[in-house]
């Protein structure tokens, strides 16, 4: 029984838990990339420009892909660029690419990559190497489909 002269206390509004199946069972397709040409090309090119557009459409493509995996990919961008100033931005961004991947993977129904190892590997150099060589793996998935179009997830 309610009191009618007491005070109501605050509670904090109710927020939904996302759902967790959202999002499943269908995805964006993204776009085929060539390893080297991400790991060594174009980046020499562009002066390292390429290194921060490749962050932000792959962490694009991977939401798109799957949209239970969030992410701003501004946001990573912000974080390997003026990030850098506190030196741990850039390496929580790499790691959480990672694992944004072997999510995308899992969901595709392909082995999972190891976010470690293709943590180490950015740490030497062959980070964007790997890492598009595992999500291509993703795409190559669906042969008969093309960037953009809209793809069963596996999982």
């Amino acid at each position: 029984m309610t009191n009618p002269g007491a005070t109501p206390q605050w509670a904090p509004p109710h927020r939904p838990e996302p759902d967790a199946s959202a999002g499943a069972g269908w995805g964006v397709l993204g776009k085929h990339r060539n390893p080297v040409a991400v790991w060594l090309g174009l980046p020499l090119i562009t002066l390292g420009i390429y290194g921060l557009v490749w962050i932000y459409k792959t962490n694009r493509e991977l939401s798109q892909y799957d949209r239970r995996i969030a992410v701003n990919p501004v946001m990573s961008v912000l974080a390997c660029t003026f990030g850098a100033i506190l030196l741990v931005p850039p390496f929580v961004a790499v790691w959480r690419l990672c694992g944004r991947t072997a999510q995308a993977q899992r969901a595709a129904g392909v082995p999972e990559v190891s976010i470690g190892l293709a943590f180490l590997l950015f740490l030497i150099g062959f980070g964007p190497l790997f890492l598009q060589l595992e999500i291509n793996k993703i795409w190559s998935r669906y042969p008969a489909a093309v960037e953009g179009q809209q793809v069963p997830l596996g999982a």
